[in-house]
């Protein structure tokens, strides 16, 4: 079978509407007791079952629905008087007109509005006065037949064909389709009503008629608008159509729910699309994302594929889907897709964490482990050029370095964060300091000793900070030879200052050396960045409290 391009179905679709429209105007011309009345009806029908204005085009009718059409068709010809015929008018109208308005191109949207006119004129000017038995009206529809509806179809005949997408062509709203029929219909027997009752003529009822529709679309039209408080019909009406054959307030209430849950962005997917099994226009779905796939329900001709982003949902539906239930589809996969791409955000955001985590605990071990070489260094370097005195300094040093080796073995084999927060009393955490540094040059002070009662802190981080700052002022000290350090205790305030006499900091290295990475001569740059940030974790704060020519101070405090 030849695949059509769009203006080539576009312009068969032309033709087959406008020869259909010919053989509809040649039975009426004839007159429906003709005996090629009925062969022409028939054939009107067969042009309009290959037009296809309910079904898409590539759609194929079963032998079922064949049979049956051509059942209901061969007892309407049986059967055929004009209440027949205008109910058929009518019913073409109105799927003319819910089409009329879904094509973008100008020349198409002009030929359906002609078409329209037509069925129209047809119906109310030539239908309804042999239907209401109006002789008076003879030359009127002799005319129409004669002079006007053909020169109507000569201009339809000329009209440029432009190039339109044949899914935008082949959108039906079921919705327009009842509202044109139903306010035809209010107006044939609106019409025929104010004949009986008011004994009018047929042009005065019709004016009557037009005239009570207009006045009650304008009265629709003005309650529409929500300003008119509790009688606004839009609100109402919008909150139909979002819930027509779908749970949809069941459905968010359970994924709303489902996303507060803690579950992994697979195991969201997974009950979402259960309960989006249960609506009922759906017999089933398959879904593929990058967390795996599934399949619920069972298959149906009639499918839907939707997407959003990486995921894929296959929705299986008991019927073929109209244009506003596709819309509605469209909004529940987008909805689910949010949450699922929040879900997958989650879990990232979670791995990155853990990875911080990970980063920080490695980043704080690699430097005790630096610190602890370089105290083996001293040690080694002091053995080497004075033994005489190595050895009461080894003794002294070697079990301190053998415990702190043993506390990183630890940490490394089996981290425990209750370890690091472990508390030790302030002042036996200061005799431990110096007496592990009472060979490197360093002046110490203790302030504050009077203080009755002595705090307790996180050794762990103490130790970190201390051993960072001493680091950093002895490997100033190789750079400037005679560099002294002091550190000093306040006991009273907590508070640990490391302070030497040398060049200041420059100011826009000081600005981020304890907020990011910096480089470093000595080292990775990261140790009073990973110290700074292991302080705000236990509620203390570090910051270079001085940065002058002759008077550098970092100092570690609580956090008021």
């Amino acid at each position: 079978m030849t695949t059509l391009n769009p203006a080539q179905w576009v312009r068969s679709s032309r033709w087959l509407s406008l020869l259909m429209l010919v053989s509809l105007h040649a039975t009426f011309w004839l007159g429906i007791d003709h005996m090629l009345a009925r062969p022409l009806l028939l054939a009107h029908l067969g042009l309009f079952l290959v037009w296809q204005p309910l079904w898409r085009s590539e759609t194929r009718l079963s032998w079922g629905n064949s049979l049956f059409i051509l059942g209901v068709s061969l007892a309407a010809l049986a059967w055929l008087n004009w209440w027949i015929l205008a109910f058929w008018v009518g019913g073409l109208f109105a799927l003319v007109g819910a089409r009329a308005f879904s094509f973008y191109a100008r020349w198409q949207r002009i030929y359906h509005l002609l078409v329209m006119a037509y069925l129209l004129a047809l119906l109310l000017l030539h239908i309804a006065p042999h239907l209401f038995t109006l002789p008076a009206f003879d030359e009127v529809t002799r005319n129409l037949m004669n002079v006007a509806l053909p020169l109507m179809l000569a201009v339809m005949a000329v009209i440029p064909v432009e190039r339109e997408k044949p899914d935008a062509v082949q959108a039906i709203d079921f919705f327009y389709v009842l509202l044109l029929f139903t306010l035809l219909t209010v107006l044939v027997l609106g019409t025929l009503a104010f004949m009986t009752l008011n004994q009018v003529g047929y042009l005065d009822a019709l004016l009557r008629t037009l005239f009570l529709i207009a006045v009650a679309l304008f009265v629709l039209g003005a309650l529409w608008h929500t300003e008119f408080g509790p009688f606004g019909l839009q609100s109402s009406f919008s909150r139909y159509v979002l819930s027509i054959g779908t749970p949809l307030e069941v459905w968010l209430k359970q994924l709303a729910a489902d996303a507060q849950r803690d579950l992994g962005p697979g195991e969201f997917l997974e009950s979402a699309t259960e309960h989006m099994i249960e609506m009922p226009w759906v017999t089933g779905m398959s879904w593929v994302s990058a967390e795996g796939h599934g399949t619920l329900g069972n298959a149906s001709p009639h499918r839907v594929e939707l997407a959003d982003e990486d995921l894929a949902i296959t929705l299986f539906t008991r019927q073929a889907v109209a244009p506003t239930v596709l819309l509605h589809m469209r909004l529940l996969v987008q909805v689910l897709g949010y949450f699922y791409q929040a879900k997958r955000r989650e879990q990232r955001l979670r791995e990155m964490t853990r990875q911080q985590a990970i980063y920080e605990t490695g980043a704080r071990l690699t430097h005790d482990l630096k610190n602890m070489l370089q105290s083996l260094f001293a040690l080694a370097s002091i053995a080497q050029s004075e033994p005489t005195k190595a050895q009461p300094i080894l003794q002294q040093q070697l079990p301190v370095l053998s415990q702190r080796i043993e506390t990183l073995l630890g940490k490394l084999k089996a981290p425990a964060p209750e370890a690091e927060s472990r508390e030790v009393e302030l002042l036996a955490w200061w005799e431990e300091l110096c007496r592990r540094n009472a060979h490197r040059g360093i002046e110490w002070k203790l302030e504050g000793a009077s203080v009755r009662t002595v705090g307790m802190i996180p050794a762990a981080m103490f130790d970190c900070v201390a051993d960072n700052l001493i680091e950093n002022a002895l490997n100033k000290r190789l750079r400037e030879p005679g560099l002294h350090v002091c550190v000093s205790l306040d006991v009273g305030s907590r508070s640990l200052r490391v302070s030497d006499d040398g060049s200041a900091i420059p100011a826009g290295y000081a600005q981020k050396l304890l907020r990011t990475v910096v480089s470093s001569e000595d080292g990775l740059g990261v140790g009073l960045y990973q110290a700074s940030r292991w302080a705000r974790q236990n509620r203390y704060k570090m910051q270079l409290r001085e940065n002058m020519a002759g008077q550098v101070t970092f100092e570690l405090s609580p956090d008021t």
